[in-house]
């Protein structure tokens, strides 16, 4: 089986917007995906992209990716962050999510950065070991803060009355 890893582009925005939503199936949250094919457009391909994605495609069909954007740590300097690994049901265990981690990884190296960071659950042993065996450490002592959309705005108009 051939494996083509490339950037993607924004033709792209569909099979991206597939594999979210199949990742959030994986993960046990498939009503949580909101985001559109028209937003992935606009935010990983307009004039200012807010995030990168490399593609693994098999016979021309996209069947993973790897997709991160830039941060910046203030003990570390330039790092990035991968949001997502993503590998469709019917191809995991033939070593295309290795093929993409490389992949991201060389990009990360190439562009100098620092620090790469990402996040797995907790019950995700599988990928947790995956990650240590590669040198990556996991965290046990951060936890991941999150404020959504309603919270975020019901915040403002807390103090902003």
């Amino acid at each position: 089986m051939k494996v083509h890893i490339r950037k993607a582009v924004k033709s792209d925005a569909g099979s991206i917007l597939s594999l979210i939503h199949e990742l959030a199936v994986f993960e046990k949250e498939p009503q949580a995906v909101i985001v559109t094919k028209t937003q992935i457009e606009q935010d990983g391909f307009g004039d200012r992209p807010l995030f990168e994605c490399i593609l693994a495609e098999v016979a021309e069909k996209v069947v993973g990716m790897a997709l991160f954007y830039p941060r910046y740590s203030t003990w570390k300097g330039p790092t990035f962050h991968l949001e997502d690994l993503i590998v469709t049901e019917s191809m995991k265990g033939k070593g295309i999510g290795t093929q993409l981690y490389h992949a991201f990884l060389a990009q990360a190296h190439g562009a100098g950065v620092e620090r790469v960071e990402w996040a797995v659950l907790d019950w995700n042993l599988s990928a947790s070991q995956f990650y240590q065996k590669s040198g990556a450490s996991v965290l046990e002592d951060w936890r991941t803060v999150q404020m959504d959309k309603k919270s975020l705005d019901h915040y403002i108009s807390k103090i902003n009355s």
